[in-house]
């Protein structure tokens, strides 16, 4: 029935060994010297990502400053174009009051010559219209 060969036994045994030595030293070794190179690359990208953040954190906050001064930079800068604005919007509203005034002057003196003008003509004619009236004063 079932036979037991001590000479393949240890032909088994010895294979086996041979076979465990070689998948040891082909196989194995370098699957595990892989894995422990990929952890330790692992390892070392995360703490390159940590500095990395750091950097990131740094350059956000340069970024954030940067944005600040150029919006203090704008807003100041628009003051100043609002306040010339003003300025030049007060030169020119002062410009025509005066213009108006001077202009409101000139009328009040032509409207005064004027008035002048029609009083004389109306007294150089006062003694046409005494007649005028007499004359219809008599003819009633």
């Amino acid at each position: 029935m079932l036979d037991i060969n001590p000479i393949l036994l240890l032909a088994t045994f010895v294979v086996f060994v041979s076979l465990i030595a070689v998948l040891n030293s082909w196989l194995y070794n370098p699957l595990f010297n892989f894995m422990n190179k990929r952890d330790g690359d692992i390892k070392r990208d995360l703490e390159k990502l940590g500095s990395n953040d750091e950097e990131i954190n740094t350059l956000n906050a340069k970024a954030e400053s940067i944005v600040m001064n150029a919006k203090l930079e704008a807003a100041a800068l628009r003051e100043k174009v609002i306040m010339d604005a003003k300025e030049l919007a007060e030169s020119k509203l002062e410009a025509k009051r005066a213009e108006l005034a001077h202009e409101y002057l000139e009328f009040e003196k032509s409207l005064s010559d004027a008035k002048n003008e029609l009083t004389n003509d109306l007294m150089s004619q006062v003694p046409v219209f005494k007649e005028a009236v007499k004359a219809k004063f008599n003819q009633i």
